[in-house]
């Protein structure tokens, strides 16, 4: 009796012991960590921008002759808007901006007042700052040409931008009285703000 006595207990400590390996275990399952989000340059922005611009080149050409024309240096400003697209470190973007210039003119040649780009930029990102080159299409009331330069912009939060940001513009307009060309630097900061970051 001692015998099946002492079976039937090594057997119940054998049954349960195997029904213990099938329960879940006790122990507090390990934290989840989120994943800290990898910064991009991709998606579109709007922003405005202020700055300096100055004459480099202004000439209007009558009868074949070419006049010089004074411009000073002067405040620009505006707005632009663009989408940028980022492939590993590289930066691809399109921009358009729109922009007040007070250039000063006097004469009927020099009443441009404001000026536009539509720009291709390219650049390498380095985390939150992007060092690009830019260059387009550029116009200016019924003048039209083209504009090259480069920048470096930094991002302060996931959707907020500054950057500093120098252009050369080149136009050309033909007149009842001649052709008009005007050269342009431009050095300006903009501040973006960057929609949909991740």
């Amino acid at each position: 009796m001692k015998k099946i006595l002492l079976s039937s207990v090594a057997l119940l400590g054998l049954a349960t012991g195997a029904v213990a390996a099938d329960l879940p275990s006790r122990r507090a399952p390990a934290p989840i960590i989120a994943a800290v989000p990898v910064f991009t340059w991709t998606g579109f922005y709007v922003g405005v921008n202020a700055g300096i611009g100055w004459a480099t080149d202004d000439t209007v050409t009558i009868g074949g002759v070419d006049y010089a024309v004074d411009d000073d240096a002067a405040f620009v400003g505006g707005a632009q808007v663009g989408y940028n697209y980022q492939i590993g470190s590289f930066v691809l973007g399109l921009e358009a901006d729109i922009n007040y210039a007070d250039f000063g003119g006097d004469d009927d040649f020099d009443s441009e007042d404001w000026f536009g780009t539509v720009r291709a930029r390219a650049g390498v990102a380095f985390d939150r700052a992007l060092v690009y080159a830019t260059g387009g299409f550029a116009f200016a009331d019924d003048a039209n040409g083209w504009t090259v330069g480069g920048g470096l912009e930094y991002a302060f939060t996931n959707n907020l931008s500054a950057k500093i940001e120098g252009l050369y513009v080149s136009v050309e307009q033909d007149t009842p009285f001649g052709d008009y060309d005007a050269d342009f630097g431009v050095v300006r900061a903009g501040l973006n703000f960057r929609f949909g970051t991740y």
